[in-house]
């Protein structure tokens, strides 16, 4: 089976150690410094969950003429259409697996709308990792585990096989049925926390001992929670809540990437987050005032 691992940070290079520890036949995509250190000295991966070093590794800058039977996508959400426009380059997409790891649904949505493909997947994950000093991959804690799964909860041998053959590297993949309930659960925290903590410049911790932040916050989950409906994503439990039992759990001093890239001058996901519920919820009809603050707030600071 091929497999493209398309961007190799903290998430793509996570999972491309795991799976070069088997028979795919694994090809990466890199830009800049990063392809020129991976080309030179291959992968390496720190982890409580097992180090490794890969001399030697397949890395192109553009995706070769190969019939990939996987694509998996873990560029930034800003980089995502550049990632799509490669894409129209290949033949027989309908053919492919390809499997979105990007904060929000934007992703998902761009791949169903841009390249008109009905047999579409979503792709969800959750782990703390990212780029070294050194070029290695650092992944921090316990917590490594990714979903996937079909659009339309149709069941799917290539996807099963492909899963099944990484739970034998040690990658924690798990195919999902109904993956539009994962994609939107993550996304429903996701754009408040990364909102608010940019917009506040504040911890959780200190966003939840403040009865207004606090207010806000929870304003900002109801409303994509809200939104979520009009793309038809149900749930068999109450989103807001299972986030809000979660975050009493989370440490004080917690912030958000989008907040630390803020500080850094990086660029910000900010468009295809909070961006993306405006923008949606006014062709829908949809009231979002708490991401509309935000929206427009972090443009101002």
């Amino acid at each position: 089976m091929n497999i493209l691992v398309y961007g190799v940070g903290g998430v793509g290079g996570f999972i491309g150690s795991q799976i070069l520890n088997s028979d795919f036949d694994v090809t990466f995509i890199a830009r800049g410094e990063r392809y020129k250190s991976l080309k030179k000295y291959g992968l390496s991966l720190k982890s409580k969950l097992g180090n490794k070093s890969i001399k030697k590794i397949k890395v192109y800058e553009r995706i070769p003429k190969t019939n990939f039977d996987i694509i998996i996508s873990t560029v930034k959400l800003y980089d995502f259409d550049h990632f799509v426009s490669e894409l129209n380059n290949l033949d027989n997409l309908d053919n492919k697996i390809i499997l979105p790891f990007q904060n929000g649904i934007y992703s998902e949505q761009k791949i169903i709308e841009e390249l008109g493909i009905d047999n579409s997947y979503g792709a969800v994950a959750q782990i703390s990792s990212y780029i070294g000093a050194n070029q290695e991959v650092i992944h921090k804690g316990d917590l490594a585990t990714f979903f996937v799964g079909n659009m339309n909860n149709k069941t799917d041998e290539k996807l099963s096989s492909f899963c099944e053959k990484s739970k034998n590297t040690g990658l924690d993949i798990r195919q999902k049925n109904n993956i539009k309930e994962k994609i939107w659960e993550k996304f429903i925290f996701l754009s408040a926390y990364s909102g608010i903590t940019t917009l506040t410049k504040k911890t959780i911790g200190e966003i939840f001992d403040t009865s207004r932040l606090k207010e806000d916050f929870i304003k900002a989950m109801i409303e994509t929670f809200e939104l979520s409906k009009f793309f038809l994503v149900k749930f068999s439990y109450d989103p807001v809540e299972f986030w809000l039992e979660k975050i009493r759990k989370m440490p004080y001093d917690m912030t958000s990437s989008m907040f630390v890239d803020y500080k850094n001058n990086r660029r910000l996901e900010l468009k295809w987050l909070s961006g993306f519920i405006v923008k949606y919820s006014n062709k829908f009809g949809h009231q979002c005032p708490t991401h509309k603050k935000i929206l427009n707030g972090i443009k101002t600071i």
